[in-house]
């Protein structure tokens, strides 16, 4: 467990890859990063989740009245946040941010699996490519934004434009699942204006790929 930040107030840690983010069903599935925090700082609540195979940066409030204001932060998008991952494919580089706007559906027949469809929640990313980078097969470096939190959303719209995550076991082909050991995707920054403060905080976790 890597604590990147801690006051009275906030939390900010590093999550590894393959660790739940909370609780899941199950005794196999109790062990997660928000019960090993709380067992040093009973206090601390979950705001906001990563999947059990992303890494990085995720933030947890002191007590219920600092998760309703940072909760207050993520509704109203007062919090920066960005991602990186490795997508199969050459995309061009840009410094010029584009949006996916794509509903996303749960598909309750595939579970825990969602798709792109009209029926879906109105869903929002912000992505551009930094760099394409160089192997036997084609693969490029972008950073990414999620303007709405839905679940598995980076790894939905990614597909769905055609360049799924590498080392994505549920969203890419076995071919490109398999050319990572783990879903290359990382939460790699995070900031915001603390709520009780009002300091500007800026976190960094770079990126083990």
């Amino acid at each position: 467990m890597n604590i990147v930040f801690a006051d009275d107030s906030l939390l900010v840690l590093n999550k590894p890859a393959g660790l739940l983010a909370v609780p899941g069903r199950g005794a196999e599935k109790q062990d997660c990063l928000s019960t090993r925090v709380q067992a040093l700082y009973p206090d601390a609540l979950v705001v906001h989740r990563l999947d059990m195979a992303t890494s990085g940066l995720m933030l947890m409030a002191r007590g219920a009245a600092m998760q309703r204001a940072v909760s207050r932060l993520f509704e109203t998008r007062q919090i920066d946040k960005t991602y990186v991952a490795v997508v199969a494919g050459c995309l061009p580089v840009d410094a010029v941010w584009q949006t996916i706007d794509q509903p996303i559906w749960a598909d309750w027949a595939a579970r825990p699996l969602r798709r792109v469809d009209p029926r879906g929640q109105a869903s929002q990313t912000r992505w551009r490519c930094v760099e394409q980078l160089d192997g036997e097969m084609p693969a490029s470096r972008v950073e990414l934004q999620a303007l709405t939190g839905r679940s598995h959303q980076l790894r939905v719209h990614l597909q769905n434009l055609g360049h799924p995550i590498l080392g994505d076991a549920l969203y890419a082909p076995p071919d490109l699942a398999e050319r990572a050991p783990r879903l290359l995707l990382h939460a790699r920054s995070l900031a915001f204006v603390h709520p009780l403060t009002g300091a500007a905080l800026d976190f960094t976790a770079q990126a083990a790929f």
